[in-house]
């Protein structure tokens, strides 16, 4: 195990390094890798970003997005990578799973791993952890790492700051998370004030939808949204024919379960996909129901408190009436 002292000298000579993150990228999970990779550039080190999979265009403009490597269209590349690096950070993600195939490559590197997380019951595989379930984003706990462990707030100019921006402003959703808490707005004041340009930023994200992406959008809510008034409970739909019909692209389903949720009475919304391989789960709640139990103990899955995500097997009939089966059990906490 590394500790801080060591970590810092490790870092005081250039490195080569890999920064990956989990499957299907978020705004956390870009915004906190592209913000670590501008600031260790800056010092010498020979860094590079990947991740396992695609992910949104909406985040494709981030300072550094042109350096990414994305594993499935580049696995012989990135396993040299991998394997030849001298430190890997693996950022907003705690169990090597997360990242598909690319885990066991990380697992047999010589490389230190260190691990910037924000989620519950992280794997033992690391050997340095920043690791903070209350943060509200990885990003977060980036800028802390660079603040307050490597003691370098100095070299967090405009793209580190651009970075992870974006990265807090996804991940509290839009900081209206329980989680944003005064010392988040005084980080979000501090890249302000260095130069992340926050409007800017809310318009690349958040309006730069596709005609098809709203058009789904209208469908979801129309089409496949049930309410289930007994439980306080909304859940959306969706089979691969409206995927395909609605030209979904990676990220056209991202916030649409947030909908869902903001019905007034509503304190748990479910967003159910059938996918080609698995159906996918997506639930958000409200106040102290526990989310994450659910994708934990029934659907392979976890996360946070209010938001959590799991997969099933079965088909997406058998996945939503296991869901609406589940319901009963929670009813004290979901009515109150």
């Amino acid at each position: 195990m590394l500790d801080t002292a060591a970590l810092n000298n490790l870092l005081a000579q250039p490195q080569k390094i890999v920064i990956t993150t989990h499957h299907k990228p978020d705004g956390d999970a870009m915004g906190s890798s592209l913000g670590l990779y501008n600031y260790l550039i800056q010092q010498g080190h020979h860094t590079t970003v990947i991740a396992p999979t695609d992910y949104p265009d909406f985040l494709s403009w981030m300072p550094g997005n042109e350096e990414v490597i994305i594993y499935t269209e580049k696995t012989a590349q990135s396993a040299t990578l991998i394997a030849d690096a001298d430190i890997i950070f693996c950022l907003d993600f705690n169990n090597l799973s997360r990242i598909n195939e690319m885990g066991e490559l990380v697992r047999a590197a010589t490389a230190y791993k260190i691990m910037i997380d924000h989620h519950l019951e992280p794997e033992d595989f690391d050997d340095y952890r920043h690791w903070d379930i209350n943060a509200c984003a990885a990003a977060q706990l980036v800028y802390s790492f660079i603040v307050d462990i490597l003691d370098n707030k100095k070299l967090i100019n405009k793209d580190v700051a651009t970075c992870l921006y974006t990265g807090i402003m996804t991940d509290s959703a839009s900081f209206r998370l329980p989680n944003t808490t005064s010392a988040v707005h005084r980080v979000v004041a501090d890249l302000i004030d260095t130069g992340a340009p926050n409007s800017r930023i809310h318009e690349l994200v958040y309006n730069s939808a596709s005609e098809n992406r709203l058009r789904f959008l209208g469908h979801c809510l129309s089409n496949c949204l049930e309410v289930l008034p007994e439980f306080n409970t909304a859940i959306i739909t969706v089979n691969k024919h409206d995927l395909e019909k609605y030209d979904v692209n990676t990220g056209d389903t991202e916030g649409i379960v947030n909908y869902a949720l903001s019905i007034a009475s509503i304190r748990l919304a479910a967003f159910i996909v059938e996918r080609n391989d698995k159906v996918k789960l997506s639930l958000r709640s409200k106040g102290d129901f526990p989310a994450n139990e659910i994708c934990k103990l029934y659907f392979s899955g976890g996360g946070h408190r209010n938001a959590a995500g799991g997969q099933s097997t079965a088909s997406l009939q058998e996945v939503v009436n296991q869901f609406k089966l589940i319901l009963p059990e929670y009813k004290k906490l979901l009515i109150q």
